[in-house]
């Protein structure tokens, strides 16, 4: 992967933690309490300003009750 690709994925990792996030219903303050992380580091990832390792991913993808994959998934 090169840079932009890099950046274009976390970009879209960011956009389906959103969407999944809003489906639920919940606050980024409420994502960020269930999964053990800071508010302001999931407004990052949403951003796609943030690079999150695989183990924040698994966290996030599990307490939003779906697959990892689903949050690397482009559309």
């Amino acid at each position: 992967l090169g840079l932009l690709a890099a950046m274009d994925i976390c970009k879209q990792v960011g956009l389906n933690v959103q969407r999944i996030r809003k489906e639920k219903g919940w606050s980024q303050e409420e994502l960020a309490f269930g999964a053990g992380l800071h508010r302001t580091y999931i407004s990052g990832i949403e951003r796609g300003a943030r690079n999150p390792t695989i183990r924040v991913i698994a966290r996030l993808a599990e307490t939003l009750g779906v697959a990892p994959g689903e949050l690397l998934a482009s559309d």
